[in-house]
């Protein structure tokens, strides 16, 4: 959670460093709250960019959450008045932390799940809130900045990882993506290699599930 916090604070630095202040980073964090498609919103206010350009690039960056929400349907699916806000809040850290099976005993999971999206939520915005002012109150060289969005990806991947015993959902994410990589180019290896991994791990479901 504390991860969002940081790179929330980067997002706030690189949106005033564009010339929006305060309370723009605020409201894009609250209501948007899309992470990475946030750093890249910045490059497309600025630039400017066409509405279907817009439209392209969020969908190509936040194709991932359609498979997200997949393999959350049988989790949320009973999680009454929270499930609004359970969909809402569904990001990267949030997921890798809602998609493990641990809750304490005796919770309500959907409580506890709940809490965490509106915890990382928080941690997102203050971090915003934080960036924006610093941003305003001293000089900040913002190369590099938009690396912090890596960074959160790596460690996620790595607590989910070291969290598995069998690993070979995370092995066919890797060796798919890599080959997507060669075949369709930097630019375009993202969706092939999302719907691949989807349609092999849909096929190996059962298995995979023994497995954990």
């Amino acid at each position: 959670m504390v991860g969002y916090l940081v790179i929330g604070f980067g997002f706030g630095i690189l949106l005033r460093d564009a010339g929006y202040g305060l309370l723009w980073a605020i409201a894009m964090s609250l209501f948007i709250y899309a992470g990475s498609m946030q750093y890249v919103g910045v490059s497309l206010i600025t630039a400017p960019a066409t509405l279907f350009m817009t439209i392209l690039t969020t969908f190509m960056i936040n194709a991932r959450h359609l498979f997200y929400s997949i393999s959350m349907i049988s989790r949320y699916k009973d999680a009454g008045k929270f499930k609004p806000y359970l969909i809402f809040a569904l990001t990267d850290e949030t997921y890798a932390l809602v998609s493990d099976n641990k809750h304490p005993k005796g919770n309500d999971r959907y409580v506890f799940w709940f809490l965490i999206s509106l915890f990382n939520h928080f941690y997102w915005i203050l971090g915003t809130a934080f960036g924006s002012v610093f941003a305003k109150s001293l000089p900040f060289d913002t190369s590099g900045i938009t690396f912090s969005m890596t960074a959160i990806f790596v460690a996620a991947y790595t607590e989910q990882w070291m969290a598995k015993k069998h690993r070979i959902s995370a092995i066919i994410g890797i060796l798919v993506t890599l080959l997507a990589r060669i075949i369709f180019g930097s630019d375009m290896f993202l969706i092939p290699s999302m719907l691949v991994i989807a349609a092999i791990l849909l096929l190996l479901r059962t298995k995979l599930s023994k497995g954990d």
